[in-house]
């Protein structure tokens, strides 16, 4: 793990490299884009940049036909702030992905606009821990660290998730209330679970989200891929990403690393 955190230190230790995150925070790029971003810097010169901010797990590459994508990663940056500073910090209560409740705080009215592009997150976090007992966690076991709630507010609620196609996750407050974050539609246990579901947003949105699962190092690197498109708010793509740091990179990794 202090390995780790050296990567993340060197790789934000270049001004150049800090702009790079700053700008793929905006949106994914191919290495071409962040060029014509520096024109006063070689493409060879970004691509050593790039492959730094690799090596801290900041940058996540993806090929999309003969280009590759470059993403942000910030579940490393959110690793530090619990480290060093979250801790001495008071904690705060967080809604991130609890749209609902920001809706409610004003007034029920919210800035809409539509997104042809719609966002892509993708997000690492490596974990200690065998990627069976990643996965039970995930599914079997969503219950013991999935903070989020759709519930209205006074009503207990609880979490399933069944790991078979077909299977809902599913958050349920009263006999016939309750909500669907998700429904099952590809799973090769344990390596892979693929879901559709709208996350908390609301209309006419399509979403859905991958977890992969890779055995590296004596534990498990959790890959996340979450595509959505519609009606979508503006925030919407923010508090989701930050959501998922939260929830993957302090609350599930947390748990598995207790157990």
């Amino acid at each position: 793990m202090e390995e780790a955190f050296t990567s993340v230190f060197k790789a934000l230790g270049h001004p150049i490299r800090r702009q790079i995150l700053d700008l793929l925070k905006e949106s994914p790029k191919t290495t071409g884009e962040l060029n014509e971003c520096f024109p006063n810097v070689t493409r060879y010169a970004i691509m050593k940049h790039l492959n730094v901010l690799e090596e801290g797990n900041l940058v996540l590459v993806r090929r999309e036909g003969k280009y590759k994508i470059n993403f942000l990663n910030a579940v490393p940056l959110q690793e530090v702030y619990n480290r060093w500073v979250g801790k001495y910090m008071k904690p705060t209560a967080s809604a991130l992905l609890n749209l609902k409740s920001t809706v409610e705080q004003n007034g029920g009215t919210q800035t809409m606009t539509t997104n042809n592009n719609g966002f892509n997150i993708e997000q690492e976090i490596f974990m200690a821990a065998p990627r069976e007992a990643v996965f039970k966690a995930l599914t079997d076991k969503v219950q013991e660290w999935w903070e989020f709630r759709l519930a209205p507010e006074g009503k207990k609620s609880q979490f399933t998730f069944e790991p078979v196609p077909g299977g809902h996750f599913l958050e349920k407050w009263g006999e016939n209330e309750g909500a669907i974050w998700g429904k099952v539609y590809y799973v090769n246990a344990p390596e892979e679970i693929r879901l559709f579901g709208h996350l908390g947003m609301q209309g006419a949105v399509n979403s859905a989200y991958t977890y992969r699962l890779i055995e590296k190092d004596g534990g498990t690197l959790l890959q996340l891929s979450h595509t959505a498109s519609g009606i979508l708010q503006e925030n919407w793509e923010e508090d989701h990403t930050k959501g998922w740091e939260y929830l993957l990179g302090t609350l599930l990794k947390n748990y598995v690393e207790r157990k």
